[in-house]
């Protein structure tokens, strides 16, 4: 398998002290492109007649990558390493989201009007009428993100305290992409009626709730229940928002080749919660023909080990992976890393769409398959066409929030997906630009205006 690229997850910084000498500090810049490492900058800390120090900060590609970076430096003579950080451990040092109020308390008076006595008449306003506790309160603008740990990422089953820098990282994003407050809710329970309870209990707080890495098939039942339950948007971004992203990537890829979503012969390996809802929304979308694969092959009637979820999407013909992909038009991977040869991609049909999303390493690299496929899209932000959650749920959550929508629809999906596809219009579509990039400022209103617009036709509205 080809070395993934060098990139930003795995970032050192070295601060080196060598002598003050001319070449010096090219030899370790050498030692290092050697070694394989990408320069991102190089500071000067302190400059004397005899020595300089260094802050260098390198992309590697892995752990044990960064290793091999950190000793071709300590080769190289007279040069001395101070101190080795690993700059993403640097980032989620102490968490990265706080609580902050909204106002100061100064006098008094402010005193009394935001707690005791003046918040008794707050509180007897809400017990008078419930529906101002969305105006007065942070209810109206606040998410809960629920995690039982069981799939993580693509680590699997890490439990509730490993779960929490995903899910703190996913609050954040809520606060920079829509300036929603969300916060980390990580349960110490794996029971699906255990989390459902749960959720429930604590729904006075949150004007939402985002269900996130929750296993299959535990997460479909827990998503319905709260759904049929509550009267409060409930997503499970690990299938949704995949889904929204890869039909609005797909959308776009189609147009390059020419071809529709209705005639195309669409592979999908992963049968998990993205895989089944990846499977549904394109067949609302109008896709036809769906040949979806799990570890042991094409999902068929002639199976007798399928959920129901996987029932619903099974087909007449069985065999492999490798049988489903001859002649398709579009492979859409949400498995596991290397699972599809250059051999594979080469028997789908003339020009294949593959999004291998599986992270952090794709189904396929692209560098094995590049002269082979029109369209290329993975997970990872150092290739073209990320497709990335962060593109959906902050603007769906936005939009459900806004317009007060008491659940969010398949029909809310879709158009949020279609929203997404039509920021990057025609003259600017290629084949490595089909989505926009998540720091694109216009994602997030285009998406939530689409899910007012879909909230609003469908009359799921509170008064």
């Amino acid at each position: 398998m080809t070395n993934l690229n060098p990139n930003s997850s795995y970032s050192l910084s070295l601060t080196i002290e060598l002598p003050n000498i001319p070449g010096t500090l090219s030899n370790v810049t050498q030692a290092i492109a050697g070694a394989g490492g990408s320069f991102e900058q190089i500071f000067l800390i302190k400059h004397t007649r005899t020595i300089t120090q260094r802050e260098i900060t390198v992309d590697a590609s892995s752990e044990g990558h960064a290793e091999e970076i950190v000793a071709a430096v300590r080769e190289i003579p007279n040069v001395k390493i101070l101190k080795v950080s690993d700059r993403t451990f640097d980032l989620h040092s102490k968490g990265k989201i706080t609580v902050t109020s909204r106002i100061s308390i100064k006098s008094k008076a402010e005193l009394a009007m935001a707690y005791t006595p003046g918040v008794g008449r707050i509180c007897n306003a809400i017990t008078r009428d419930y529906s101002q506790v969305f105006n007065l309160t942070i209810k109206q603008n606040t998410v809960a993100v629920v995690t039982d740990g069981s799939a993580v990422l693509g680590l699997g089953n890490l439990g509730p305290e490993a779960a929490l820098p995903v899910m703190e990282g996913k609050a954040m994003l809520f606060k920079e992409f829509a300036d929603i407050n969300a916060f980390p809710i990580c349960l110490a329970t794996q029971d699906t009626e255990e989390i459902i309870e749960t959720v429930k209990r604590i729904i006075p707080v949150f004007g939402g709730v985002n269900l996130e890495d929750i296993a299959a098939p535990r997460c479909f039942e827990i998503e319905r229940r709260l759904r049929q339950e509550l009267e409060v948007p409930i997503f499970h971004d690990d299938q949704h928002g995949t889904a929204i992203v890869s039909l609005a990537a797909l959308i776009n890829a189609l147009k390059i080749v020419k071809k529709s979503l209705e005639t195309v012969r669409i592979v999908i390996n992963g049968a998990g919660a993205a895989g089944i809802a990846i499977a549904a929304l394109l067949r609302t979308a109008g896709a036809t023909t769906i040949l979806l694969c799990d570890s042991k092959g094409l999902i068929s009637h002639s199976r007798t080990d399928l959920t129901p979820q996987k029932q619903e999407f099974a087909v007449d013909i069985s065999g492999s992976l490798v049988d489903a992909m001859q002649g398709a038009d579009v492979f859409l991977g949400v498995s596991a890393p290397g699972v599809v040869t250059p051999e594979m991609i080469k028997s789908m049909s003339s020009e294949p769409i593959v999004f291998a999303m599986a992270n952090p390493i794709p189904e396929i690299q692209p560098e094995l398959v590049n002269d082979d496929v029109a369209v290329m899209a993975t997970g990872r932000s150092d290739y073209p066409n990320q497709i990335n959650n962060v593109l959906a749920f902050p603007g769906i959550f936005r939009g459900a929030l806004d317009s007060h929508a008491k659940t969010i629809t398949e029909y809310m999906c879709l158009e949020a997906a279609k929203a997404i596809a039509s920021l990057v219009n025609t003259s600017q579509l290629e084949r490595e630009y089909i989505i926009p990039s998540v720091f694109d400022e216009r994602v997030c209103q285009a998406v939530a205006k689409a899910v007012c617009r879909a909230a609003r036709q469908d009359k799921i509205i509170s008064e």
